[in-house]
């Protein structure tokens, strides 16, 4: 479940979940438009037979598609409900797509629209997913870097916490030590409405060591006098 929750915090937005097309149980969605009263019922069987011949074309290449062909629900309301579920690609196609024998698709990571021939489904859209989960890794991976960073000295330490930032700092192992790390770091005010700030806690010690523990050094709480026996990281409680 932490897992779970990490990937929604990291990778999610305002409009709601931002799944990476690995993991995504649906990686495209199809999503008929132009379907309005005065279109012919040929022309909207036609549609949807549209639809499900890229679902059947997308399901041999392997990837995990869905038609929402409900008709009680606008377009609109659609785009809006799976956006919220975080489907990687939207593909959307109506009456003037089939004329032009094309069809567009939509990130959920980015909102590009981008416009494909209905000839080429089979290696654009698989290719797309691709592109997607690289550039949602890298995103990720940039934000980590940019989150993550070295301490040696107590107030460098607090500014981190308050900068929402992952520390890693030299510390003795010690478990009282740590309890008055974490009273030491807590705020009275809060951070966010209804989000208090706790104190610092450790989350693990990195087997990538950020850098070696030399004599002289001393653990991250002030006052304390045993020699660090390794770099912990430390991030704060909400």
């Amino acid at each position: 479940t932490r897992t779970i929750g990490v990937l929604v915090m990291v990778h999610g937005d305002n409009s709601g979940l931002v799944l990476p097309p690995r993991v995504a149980c649906i990686q495209v969605v199809i999503v008929p438009c132009g379907v309005t009263v005065n279109l012919k019922k040929e022309d909207k069987d036609a549609l949807y037979a549209q639809c499900e011949e890229y679902k059947a074309r997308l399901l041999k290449t392997g990837v995990r598609s869905k038609c929402d062909l409900r008709e009680n629900y606008s377009p609109g309301w659609k785009f809006n409900h799976w956006e919220l579920k975080g489907v990687p690609i939207r593909l959307e196609v109506g009456p003037k797509d089939m004329k032009a024998n094309q069809y567009v698709v939509v990130r959920r990571d980015t909102g590009e629209k981008i416009v494909m021939r209905k000839c080429g489904l089979e290696d654009d859209v698989p290719a797309l997913l691709e592109t997607i989960q690289s550039a949602m890794f890298a995103r990720a991976r940039c934000e980590l870097a940019d989150h993550l960073r070295v301490v040696d000295n107590f107030d460098d330490f607090l500014k981190g916490l308050d900068e929402k930032c992952l520390l890693q700092a030299p510390f003795c192992g010690d478990e009282p030590c740590e309890d008055e790390i974490k009273e030491m770091s807590k705020k009275d005010a809060d951070l966010e409405p209804g989000a208090p700030s706790m104190g610092a806690k450790s989350l693990c010690i990195p087997f990538n060591q950020p850098g070696q523990v030399n004599p002289g050094m001393k653990c991250i709480k002030p006052g304390c006098q045993k020699t660090p026996q390794f770099y912990t990281m430390f991030g704060r409680s909400y």
